[in-house]
């Protein structure tokens, strides 16, 4: 269930790159080239537009036209780039972007609600899911079909990740 007004994070300022003012990413999206697509990010409160983008050895190396020196460039540390929704073409039928699951209702097989999904990560093997549960408890989930299986409008939840 897409949100066409949601902001989805492309990018966060990992740091700054040299003292001209590029930054260094943590790159989200799908690649450096799906990244330069896009010509402004919203950062936090103010927009900011992309000059130019590149692959870097730590991360792609960005210039935006806003930011003009290595001052500038280190206070936007940890500033997560956003473009909304309605800029992104629609996922695959085997993909989904992560802003859709957030908030979505988890339930197990028998379709009784259990939790949401308060927050998704990637830390290499697959996408996970963090499941608040009732009474506040969270859990990991990964988002593989023997585990979880996403539908229209909520989260399928094999009871077995559910424990402590």
């Amino acid at each position: 269930m897409a949100t066409p007004d949601r902001p989805v994070v492309l990018a966060a300022v990992a740091g700054a790159h040299g003292i001209h003012g590029e930054v260094r990413l943590r790159l989200f999206a799908e690649s450096v080239e799906s990244l330069g697509r896009h010509r402004s990010f919203q950062a936090g409160e103010r927009t900011l537009t992309l000059v130019a983008v590149r692959p870097g050895p730590h991360g792609p190396i960005a210039r935006f036209a806003e930011v003009t020196d290595r001052t500038a460039a280190e206070a936007l540390k940890g500033v997560e780039l956003a473009v909304p929704r309605s800029a992104l073409p629609p996922p695959a039928d085997d993909e989904v972007y992560w802003v859709d699951l957030m908030g979505r209702g988890v339930v197990d097989p028998a379709g009784r609600p259990v939790g949401t999904v308060v927050a998704v990560a990637n830390y290499g093997a697959s996408d996970l899911i963090e499941v608040e549960l009732a009474g506040g408890r969270r859990v990991l989930v990964p988002l593989i079909p023997e585990a979880a299986r996403v539908e229209d409008d909520r989260i399928c939840v094999d009871p077995l990740w559910l424990e402590a």
